[in-house]
């Protein structure tokens, strides 16, 4: 049983490419047989997949009792799966690219592939959308590089946003806070851009940081608010659907999903931020407000509410570790092995 996956022609290596390059480097590791399929000759920059076998998609071949592994939003990459009868994987990493990505007129019904999800909000978005049940795989992060430091800096509170993640918004966002803040006579905060950074270099501004504001949506598993909270950050804004597969709220009142959550002993944390429902501009400016009063309570005095989220915050990115990705990905490769998924 052979694994091929993928790689997507982008200019730019996204977190969804990040994702799979994780997941060829854990089984090759863990002694499966696997290769990279770049749909040009170009491999996304690295070295820590330098060591995984590439096959240029023009001499791919592949056999039934192979896995094509496809990320969602490429359809016409499972045309080789889906010739050579091999066990064809779609693994969806945003759910809002499941349906879109489809040509017209073509239901996932009608073809032979299985589903990964890449966490449980889109496996349930999955399940709804085309019947179909399907495992789910949830990404690691490097806790060896995204990591909290002992004591953060002075000065005014530091948030910490990601212009590319829907920029008008999180612009509407810092107008609603500050005008609040002008006309409550509230300290000046300092405004960090996250943008154009190394790995590296957003580790260490995240460490600088105590806020993170969260504005992506829509998202599978948003790896920035985890990244932020193994940093020490206070995570507060939008989750994208997928965010609640770990974000839980410490808001007083605050938005709750609708839909089925993971239940409890998957979870084994309380409210790690504070949330407001994608796109409610008002509820995330008021989420960030709290956040920023509460750390400015903490300097001057002991702040329960701020520890008990920091603290709910370090137990959730336990559980998104290498490491964890790493033993979930053996887990379902040895069931694929034994043909009880992927077949």
């Amino acid at each position: 049983m052979r694994t091929c996956i993928f790689i997507p022609p982008l200019k730019k290596a996204t977190g969804g490419t990040a994702v799979l390059l994780q997941l060829a480097r854990h089984l090759h590791q863990g002694g499966y047989g696997v290769c990279l399929v770049p749909r040009e000759d170009t491999m996304p920059a690295g070295d820590d997949h330098a060591d995984i076998p590439v096959v240029r998609w023009d001499s791919l071949r592949l056999t039934p009792q192979d896995i094509w592994l496809v990320p969602e939003g490429w359809v016409n990459a499972l045309t080789p799966g889906l010739q050579a009868g091999a066990r064809s994987v779609v693994y969806v990493q945003n759910w809002a690219y499941l349906l879109s990505a489809l040509p017209q007129g073509v239901h996932w019904n009608r073809l032979p592939v299985s589903f990964l999800n890449v966490s449980q909000p889109v496996a349930w978005f999955t399940r709804e959308a085309t019947g179909r049940q399907g495992p789910v795989l949830r990404p690691g992060i490097d806790t060896a590089l995204f990591h909290a430091s002992a004591a953060r800096p002075d000065g005014p509170v530091r948030i910490a946003w990601m212009p590319r993640k829907n920029k008008a918004l999180a612009v509407r966002i810092r107008e609603f806070f500050e005008a609040r803040r002008a006309h409550h006579g509230g300290a000046q905060v300092e405004w960090r851009e996250l943008h154009g950074l190394t790995h590296r270099q957003v580790a260490e501004e995240l460490r600088q940081a105590d806020i993170f504001l969260a504005t992506g949506f829509p998202e599978g598993c948003p790896l920035p608010p985890l990244e932020a909270m193994a940093c020490g950050c206070v995570v507060t804004g939008f989750s994208g659907m997928g965010g609640w597969d770990y974000m839980r709220q410490a808001m007083p009142q605050g938005y709750t999903p609708w839909w089925p959550m993971r239940p409890p002993h998957e979870t084994p944390w309380d409210g790690n931020g504070f949330f407001a429902a994608d796109a409610d501009v008002p509820a995330a400016a008021l989420a960030l407000e709290h956040a920023v009063s509460l750390v400015e309570t903490s300097r001057t005095e002991p702040c329960a509410p701020l520890d008990s989220v920091r603290k709910n915050a370090q137990v959730t990115v336990s559980h998104y570790s290498l490491e964890k990705q790493r033993e979930a990905v053996l887990d379902l490769w040895s069931q694929a092995a034994l043909g009880n998924i992927f077949s």
